[in-house]
């Protein structure tokens, strides 16, 4: 095998995630964003455009759609020989199980991917941001400090909820590091993006990558840290997001429409690659009209679209307005249909004449942790019949009929999980 200067281990699954019934059936990294791409696009992208062409991508559960999706790594030219892109599974060498673990335990497990190209430097990416990195620049930083490890970093503001902060010296030496931000006056934030020295990662990882639950933010770079391992910051000033909350998603997808969107889609430099599945072009009938909004290759559009991002393969039927809203590929809209600040996931109907965003926020019964604002959220393959009405920080997957809603309604803050016949309020 060709040895390796860095490779890049690409961690796909098995984080926790605040999407609620978006990532019922997948992992976060496999859900649609901008349309017409996926998450998984970004930091796939980010890796052929910095020259890294050997990608592990380690993924836990749900991870059928996601192997599907990447295949051998076509879309992003990742289709090598010798490299390319492989989809690998986090496995128990205890207990000779699949497990679902820590993310630095998921790469402990896949060291023998890692030693069978015997790297210099190993690239650790979360498959969950949405960003545009010159790793090299990165590696050069790298490089140029002597550092053993290197920490993407963004300025930190005291009060922002992010975990990973620390401070440096002038020239970019992390002196303090802490994983609670309350714990120390940091300067800096983890972005979770990382490079290690393949020799200084190998050892952390034999040395602690049995222990439960192991992270890299958490347990890796403070044991670095006490090793006395040199640890640089490497400054991120351009766009990033985490998109950790349905309301971060529905945001971030409302940045793309702005008229000069920070993060650009558009410029031929960085480009971000995806796999495409559409060839027809969108169709706009003489009842329909978009303002300010991103729509994919192959929708069909008959109603208003206003504020929106609509993904490939839409239809949105006569009558039918898309206000402040993410809808999915495949997705149907009915006649006269209004829906408001709602995440539709893919291949959703929609009837006649439904509301959705109606009435006043309400907190969520099920799960406020995850659904806390006026966003409702629509399940993959979710039927939602004619004329019925719900109301904001709503959640709604499977299919459902009349009988699911009481007087026709879904109030505020209720959800109705007939993919497995939950209904409101009964948290399994």
């Amino acid at each position: 095998m060709i040895r390796k200067e860095m490779i890049a281990m690409l961690l796909a699954g098995g984080q926790e995630s605040h999407l609620g019934v978006i990532t019922e059936t997948i992992v976060k990294p496999a859900v649609t964003f901008g349309g017409k791409y996926r998450i998984i696009d970004f930091p796939l992208s980010n890796c052929i455009n910095s020259g890294i062409d050997t990608v592990g991508v380690i993924t836990e559960d749900k991870q059928i759609g996601l192997t599907s999706y990447i295949g051998i790594g076509i879309p992003w030219d990742l289709d090598r020989s010798a490299g390319g892109v492989t989809v690998l599974q986090t496995f128990n060498r205890s207990s000779d199980t699949y497990a679902t673990t820590g993310p630095a335990n998921a790469v402990y497990q896949n060291l023998d991917f890692i030693e069978m190209y015997d790297p210099e430097y190993v690239l650790i990416i979360p498959g969950d941001q949405v960003y545009k990195m010159d790793y090299e620049i990165m590696l050069d930083f790298h490089k140029a400090l002597n550092a053993e490890v290197t920490i993407a970093a963004a300025p930190f503001a005291k009060g922002e909820k992010k975990y990973g902060v620390m401070t440096t010296d002038l020239y970019g030496i992390v002196e303090k590091y802490s994983y609670d931000p309350d714990e120390i006056e940091g300067t800096m934030a983890d972005l979770g993006v990382y490079i290690f020295n393949g020799k200084v990662l190998k050892s952390a990882l034999r040395e602690l990558g049995e222990k439960k639950n192991l992270d890299f933010g958490k347990d890796i770079i403070p044991y670095c840290l006490a090793e006395g391992r040199c640890i640089s910051a490497y400054e991120f000033s351009g766009y990033w997001k985490e998109v950790g909350s349905i309301e971060q998603y529905r945001k971030a997808n409302m940045d793309l429409i702005e008229t000069n969107p920070d993060l650009n889609l558009y410029e031929g430099f960085w480009k971000i690659y995806t796999r495409g599945e559409h060839t027809a072009p969108v169709c706009i009938s003489g009842q329909g009209s978009i303002e300010k909004s991103i729509v994919g290759e192959g929708s069909e559009i008959n109603g208003k679209v206003q504020n929106s991002v609509i993904g490939p393969g839409v239809i949105i039927s006569e009558g039918a307005c898309v206000r402040d809203s993410i809808i999915m590929q495949e997705s149907f809209i009915g006649k006269e249909a209004q829906i408001d600040k709602t995440v539709v996931a893919e291949g959703v109907c929609i009837g006649d004449h439904v509301v959705i965003g109606a009435g006043e926020y309400a907190d969520n019964v099920y799960d406020p942790a995850v659904y806390n604002a006026e966003t409702s959220v629509i399940g993959a393959g979710a039927r939602i019949p004619a004329g019925v009405i719900i109301g904001k920080n709503a959640a709604v997957t499977g299919r459902t009929d009349l009988s699911d809603y009481p007087d026709g309604k879904l109030q505020s803050g209720h959800v109705i999980l007939a993919g497995h016949r939950e209904k409101e309020g009964d948290k399994a």
